[in-house]
């Protein structure tokens, strides 16, 4: 159990270490770019299109939050409950709106297999462990606001922060189980934010990038009758996302 959080926590300062240095870095570039504007051959180009679309390729990697709630401490048979990362990955479209000549709009719907697991721990004594393992198939709708730095020899680094709504079509299939498992609502809102670079090539922006996915509401359907459910007060959602745009 130590291993694990120590793992948990080195995986959270890590993440935390990127955003900031990329961060740090993109501000620095983008304040760098104002001065230095190199050739932008092909950035021009795209410059002139008012709006665009594309296609989002990604990995994803996430996670639950489980909090406790005031029954936990009055339960002996489950001593610990943490959330174990797993793999996905996204496909999205992308309708990207100009706003200016900093800002932009983007919606880019699509769907995002996602795995995350709840462990329990359930005796102080022995360590025994058992896992509920839930697989995802989101449905999303994401909404963002992106800002732009100045093109510096056909590449810009930007910021983007923005809302995401998900439904769980996958949902429906665990209903059956639910009086064994910890039940999880289909529907989730997030808030989103990251960073990355456009690089425009004569044809296409190819756009590296990620984000960091906090959800913002209670996903957990309280079952009394479950040992498992009565120990959290409820559950929340974290995502971690690769994502490689190719835009036209």
């Amino acid at each position: 159990m130590q291993i694990t959080h120590l793992w948990r926590g080195f995986h959270l300062h890590r993440q935390r270490v990127i955003i900031t240095l990329l961060f740090t870095v993109g501000f620095c570039s983008c304040a760098r770019a104002q001065f230095v504007g190199g050739r932008n051959q092909n950035f021009f180009d795209f410059q002139a299109k008012p709006y665009y679309f594309g296609i989002t390729l990604g990995y994803n990697s996430s996670r639950y939050t489980p909090f406790r709630s005031n029954d936990f401490i009055y339960t002996d048979s489950i001593v610990g409950v943490t959330s174990l990362d797993g793999p996905g990955f996204n496909l999205n479209l992308i309708g990207n709106l100009k706003l200016g000549k900093y800002f932009d709009f983007r919606f880019t719907p699509g769907f995002s297999f996602a795995e995350r697991t709840l462990n329990y721990t359930q005796s102080s004594v022995r360590r025994v462990e058992s896992q509920e393992k839930v697989e995802s198939v989101f449905i999303e709708m994401p909404f963002y606001f992106r800002y732009k730095s100045a093109p510096y020899r056909d590449k810009r680094l930007f910021l983007i922060a923005g809302m995401k709504y998900s439904f769980d079509v996958a949902s429906e299939s665990r209903t059956r189980q639910a009086e064994e498992l910890v039940r999880i609502s289909p529907h989730d809102f997030s808030v989103e934010y990251g960073a990355g670079i456009q690089i425009f090539f004569p044809y296409f922006i190819l756009s590296p990038e990620f984000k960091i996915s906090h959800g913002i509401g209670n996903t957990l359907l309280f079952n009394p009758t479950l040992p498992e459910s009565r120990v959290l007060e409820k559950v929340t959602s974290r995502t971690f996302t690769l994502s490689f745009h190719i835009e036209g």
